[in-house]
């Protein structure tokens, strides 16, 4: 039986696996891709990592990767389907994790899976992806400083974006595919403060253009039927985020999203069991929490194995 199996391979878990090397438990990472790194490998820039400015995204999942091995840590590709409990007390004698093709049996799991962004799936938007394509205004807009650029979206996220980008980009095309904005009231008033956030409703993306980098959007008006073209250096996809979480909502306890419930701590409805990175419910999804996420659930393990 193993003390502690990790669940994903992006920042979470291997800043998980980083923290039970070094404590010395015998930790297993499962990861489903058979790549270390998680959506940081596809970040084309990452300039908000302390220390690391400007780093190319690959090369700081390869260097949590390599970190991790160094101190040890085990990694083995598998693709998780459920997890059980050991016994009749729940978690009393540990879990078995149940992979396509093989289980582990351990003392404690941390859920590091992580999550995705919904896409828009129109043409030119996987192309583009790191080069003018973003899901996260507060990590990408920067570079898009003095730019024309457009948010999809019309969610409080998708608000919220503009009104970030509104300080630093010089024109923001908000575009909704309804006649108004889903997000509260507040965030509605508040972007009417900002002259170079300019609505564009009831229209959708329908071609994301460029030539090396994103130039254009072909967005059609829902009502017309026209479409035009719309000059930016970048587009922000905020149209939803989902949670990989699948294997796990019917076991611990989820929030409406499928986020699942854990508190800075790591800690979920189930005796050590621990959630950490963007899989969990939380305000912020950087890859700085996710790590500390990794850390927090590991120190929280420890503190529960030795109170047993």
């Amino acid at each position: 039986m193993h003390d502690l199996i990790i669940i994903g391979s992006g920042p979470a878990g291997l800043s998980a696996a980083i923290y039970a090397s070094r404590a010395g438990l015998d930790a297993v990472v499962l990861e489903k891709a058979g790549v270390s790194g998680g959506q940081v490998l596809t970040t084309y820039e990452v300039d908000n990592y302390p220390g690391l400015p400007g780093i190319n995204g690959f090369d700081l999942g390869m260097k949590f990767k390599e970190h991790a091995d160094k101190l040890g840590a085990k990694f083995e590709d598998a693709s998780v389907l459920a997890i059980r409990p050991i016994g009749e007390a729940d978690g009393e004698d540990g879990y078995t994790v149940v992979c396509d093709g093989k289980e582990y049996e351990t003392k404690g799991i941390i859920i590091a899976t992580g999550a995705h962004h919904a896409n828009l799936n129109v043409p030119g938007e996987a192309d583009f992806q790191g080069m003018g394509v973003s899901y996260c205004a507060t990590c990408d807009g920067a570079f898009f400083r003095g730019r024309d650029v457009a948010v999809a979206g019309g969610g409080d996220v998708a608000l919220e974006d503009a009104i970030f980008l509104a300080r630093v980009c010089n024109k923001v095309y908000l575009i909704h595919r309804r006649d108004e904005f889903r997000a509260n009231k507040a965030l509605q008033e508040a972007i009417k403060q900002y002259e170079n956030i300019i609505p564009v409703l009831n229209s959708t993306v329908e071609e994301i253009k460029g030539s090396g980098t994103v130039n254009a959007l072909a967005v059609k008006n829902k009502i017309s039927g026209e479409v035009q073209d719309l000059a930016v250096s970048g587009i922000f996809i905020a149209v939803g985020i989902i949670p990989d979480s699948d294997a796990f909502k019917d076991f611990v306890d989820v929030n409406e999203k499928g986020y699942i419930i854990a508190g800075e701590d790591g800690k979920t409805s189930k005796k050590c069991i621990y959630a950490a990175g963007d899989v969990r419910a939380k305000a912020l999804r950087q890859i700085v929490t996710a790590v500390a996420d990794g850390a927090n659930a590991v120190t929280s393990f420890q503190e529960d194995s030795m109170n047993n």
